[in-house]
């Protein structure tokens, strides 16, 4: 395995394992996404942003440039989290590591899924997964270290308004 895979899979098994939350709902869904496109238009990313709970869409929405494209991929990249439940882009950087190609030994109609960076695991501790948060738009390294970057800032304020 290259070197540079197996760092990048390094940094995101550790933003897996770290970023895990301890309550997450639907009016959290609405601040973190309306946050999220504050800061993605701020930067003017032209990017869509996707948040679920279980299998329900609870927050979307698409900034300037962003187009069906996007949406298409935020879709297969959500697939791809909700099935292997971690980020879309470990499960890509997991089977690159290994010498495997997602699209070929996934198995999985490329059409539906697609290993790519930008979609995370909501993760609550005692828990387990309960739903996505995801962008496209950019390089999938930079999707998914938007949502990192975003989500773990999410969490360290909860945690602090929560007085832990």
């Amino acid at each position: 395995m290259p070197d540079d895979i197996a760092a990048q899979l390094a940094r995101v098994e550790a933003d897996e394992a770290e970023v895990v939350l301890t309550r997450f709902d639907v009016t959290d869904a609405w601040a973190l996404g309306r946050r999220m496109r504050k800061a993605a238009a701020a930067r003017g990313l032209p990017i869509v942003i996707g948040i679920t709970l279980g299998e329900a869409r609870v927050f979307h929405t698409a900034l300037p440039g962003s187009s069906a494209d996007n949406d298409g991929w935020l879709e297969r990249k959500t697939r791809v989290a909700r099935r292997y439940g971690r980020s879309s882009f470990g499960v890509g950087l997991s089977f690159r590591a290994a010498g495997k190609d997602f699209d070929t030994d996934g198995r999985l109609d490329p059409a539906q899924y697609a290993a790519h960076g930008g979609v995370f695991p909501l993760t609550i501790a005692g828990v387990g997964m309960v739903g996505t948060v995801g962008v496209s738009g950019l390089p999938q390294a930079d999707d998914h270290a938007f949502v990192v970057e975003h989500l773990r800032a999410w969490r360290d304020e909860a945690q602090r308004s929560d007085g832990s």
